[in-house]
């Protein structure tokens, strides 16, 4: 019973790492290869999900249910984030709240993959999918 569990964590928390990864190679790959100038609430979220590439592994190699307490606190700030700036780029907050009024504007529209994936909801899928891993070891730590 108690390898299941180990498993069940190792498992989660790898899958978290893989979508921490691919996220920010994706965001490396839109600024450096594609030359999308990342906004400046893209460049909060970077600091919120690029630790996670380092941090997620270190629970890894050996099992270490701890990682959570060290990644949650940057994945909800990095979701929090995430949701600003989809409201933002859906015309819900205001121009007197936006903080990109100099340099890269936040609601730029670089791609419409689909119809309806922009770079900011592609980030709070991200963060969205991260936080709901990190939730579920949590709860099966219990």
């Amino acid at each position: 019973m108690v390898a299941d569990r180990t498993d069940t964590y190792w498992i989660l928390v790898f899958l978290a790492w893989i979508i921490a990864t691919a996220s920010a190679l994706g965001s490396l790959f839109f600024s450096n290869v594609m030359d999308f100038a990342p906004c400046v609430l893209c460049w909060y979220q970077r600091i919120c999900l690029f630790p996670l590439v380092l941090i997620l592994p270190m629970g890894l190699f050996p099992p270490d249910r701890r990682v959570v307490r060290y990644a949650l606190p940057l994945v909800v700030v990095g979701w929090l984030l995430a949701a600003y700036h989809n409201l933002m780029h859906a015309g819900f907050i205001p121009e007197e709240l936006q903080p990109c009024s100099k340099g890269v504007s936040c609601t730029e529209e670089y791609i419409e993959l689909f119809g309806f994936l922009s770079i900011p909801l592609l980030a709070l899928l991200a963060f969205s999918a991260l936080l709901g891993l990190l939730v579920a070891v949590h709860i099966s730590k219990k």
